[in-house]
């Protein structure tokens, strides 16, 4: 980093830590007026941007471009790849490792790395990145598949670091822009991988997850060059501070342990429910409620013994700023990780089989993202206001919510319309809620801040993925048999066939029904329309549980933003 950039770091900190006694107020909540207020705006740096803050955030972007291309892979390709390797009732695993990983190693990411410094954390879980997705791709069996995901998603440890350096090695004043060029890169990452998938995938080739992650490897590894070029930062104070014991007594090494114990079991007795098991078997209730009480014993821990941990008190000092917008990042995931499991899912079965056209039904959300992005950065940076466009963002994610719940057999050509609503939804509260929590929170923590916003939205998704997943199986598991046996045995399948008849049909191998003894392109046609029509019911509860998360975000962050 040239001497300039590192000094503009500097005298941005030291202005915003005499500012500290001026929160930053009315940034989500209300007030008159409803602005961020500086307490002395002649002391902001005029921006000195160079070659290297540029390759900077450069470096920044093919971080997440990486990232991104390799989560819409786990969450719209999962099939893909259990088709190929087996293990079906796993799919939902492949995208829910991501989550996961990204919750329970972001905090302890972020806090080392103001202990040792960012470059190595970003170097190394990005080339994790390149060796993850390398397994994915020679995986003969689910476990390698999933082992190599875990790998992969350790590069989503270091998502933190990524908005925090994005935002200081450019100016206060200039957070959302940056905020929204990262966001850029995300949804750029987004649209690549869907549509790479689907040209790779097409033509009924579902092998070819393995040239989607080949690439994969590829993207990582340009992203972990750039990165060791580009990014050599100054040394921090507190790198230097504190002894190697030192530094380690200060990590929260009790609140990772029961977050991850806890989170783990949670999410796993949710998606075990229906997939194979009933919500009453051990194999569920024994997960479910153990991750409960550590879950609660964790958020005991760290608000009465731990005031620095990775829930650190002074993030909450100023204002309830920061509050809100965790409670808000979290719906947030909530929605968005509905859309990327299930959209591109509903829309191949009940509209469209052919892979390209799928992937651009799901690509039409992030073409609008990458869009709009930049919208309410220059609004935040024009108005200093934040509230309106978090209740507008939330309030696109509602609209998108209840209109893909309307969907039926009839409604292809208004599934192509629907994507947008989430799109404009996520442009707005990714960039909004991110740079509100970096302007409330003390400026020294801004890497503990970012990871711990990147933390609860990975969490509201792995918890989304889970309760989306049981509520999906257990209708579908209600219905379907019972509307495809009515369909089918009035037409003459023979009984005895039609267990066989409805394993083919959920389970995709439409190859193989008309080997099924009794079988006529007649029952074929009417059974797949009965799954169709099941399948339309179960998955309106995905969109109506996102629903009612949402309105309760929106409701609630009307409540407490009130004038």
């Amino acid at each position: 980093m040239s001497n300039n950039v590192a000094a503009t770091e500097t005298t941005e900190d030291q202005r915003s830590a005499i500012n500290s006694s001026h929160a930053t107020k009315d940034l989500i909540q209300g007030g008159k007026p409803e602005a961020i207020e500086y307490a002395d705006r002649s002391h902001e740096p005029v921006p000195h941007f160079h070659a290297k803050t540029f390759l900077i955030l450069f470096a920044v972007m093919a971080v997440y471009f990486a990232q991104l291309v390799h989560l819409v892979g786990t969450g719209a390709y999962a099939r893909a790849i259990t088709s190929t390797v087996g293990g079906s009732q796993d799919a939902v695993w492949m995208a829910s490792i991501a989550v996961i990983v990204t919750v329970v190693a972001s905090p302890p990411v972020s806090q080392a790395a103001d202990y040792w410094g960012r470059r190595w954390f970003m170097i190394i879980t990005t080339f994790c990145g390149v060796v993850g997705s390398v397994i994915i791709a020679r995986a003969m069996s689910i476990g390698t598949a999933l082992a190599g995901a875990v790998i992969t998603s350790l590069s989503f440890g270091a998502q933190p670091l990524l908005h925090a350096v994005a935002s200081e090695v450019i100016t206060h004043r200039n957070r959302a822009a940056a905020q929204a060029v990262i966001n850029a890169a995300n949804g750029l990452g987004g649209i690549t991988g869907i549509l790479m998938g689907a040209a790779f995938t097409q033509d009924g080739n579902p092998d070819g997850f393995r040239n989607y992650w080949y690439v994969t490897a590829g993207i990582y590894a340009l992203a972990t060059i750039i990165l060791v070029v580009c990014y050599t930062p100054p040394l921090r104070e507190t790198q230097l501070r504190y002894t190697f014991r030192e530094k380690l007594r200060h990590l929260d090494w009790i609140g990772y342990v029961l977050l991850a114990l806890g989170l783990v079991l949670f999410v796993m007795g949710l998606s075990w429910a229906e997939n194979p098991y009933s919500w009453k078997d051990a194999h569920v209730l024994g997960p479910l409620l153990a991750g409960a009480v550590i879950s609660i014993l964790f958020i005991l821990y760290e608000w009465r013994f731990k005031s620095d941990g990775m829930i650190h008190h002074r993030l909450f000092s100023r204002d309830r700023n920061f509050a809100i917008a965790l409670g808000c990042i979290f719906c947030e995931g909530l929605v968005f990780f509905a859309v990327n499991a299930f959209m591109a899912y509903e829309v191949s079965v009940l509209y469209d089989s052919d892979t390209m056209r799928v992937a651009l039904h799901f690509s039409v959300t992030l073409f609008v993202y990458s869009l709009c992005v930049i919208g309410p950065a220059i609004y935040c940076y024009k108005t200093r206001r934040v509230r309106v466009l978090a209740m507008s963002g939330f309030a696109c994610f509602l609209t998108g919510n209840i209109c893909m719940a309307t969907l039926g057999l009839g409604s292809a050509k208004a599934a192509w319309g629907y994507p947008v609503f989430f799109g404009a939804g996520l442009a707005i509260c990714i960039t909004v809620l991110l740079t509100a929590a970096q302007l409330s929170a003390p400026p020294e923590l801004i890497a503990i801040t970012s990871g711990l916003m990147i933390s609860v939205r990975s969490l509201g998704g792995a918890v989304g993925l889970a309760i989306y997943t049981a509520a999906f199986n257990s209708k579908l598991s209600e219905t379907a048999g019972k509307k495809i046996a009515n369909a089918v045995l009035p037409l003459g399948l023979p009984s005895s066939s039609l267990s066989l008849l409805i394993l083919d049909i959920l389970t995709g191998n439409i190859g193989g029904l008309p080997d099924i003894p009794g079988i006529s392109p007649q029952i074929i046609q009417a059974g797949v329309l009965a799954f169709q029509q099941a399948f339309a019911e179960s998955i309106r509860a995905v969109w109506i549980t996102a629903a009612c998360f949402t309105a309760a975000a929106l409701v609630g962050e009307f409540l407490c933003t009130s004038d």
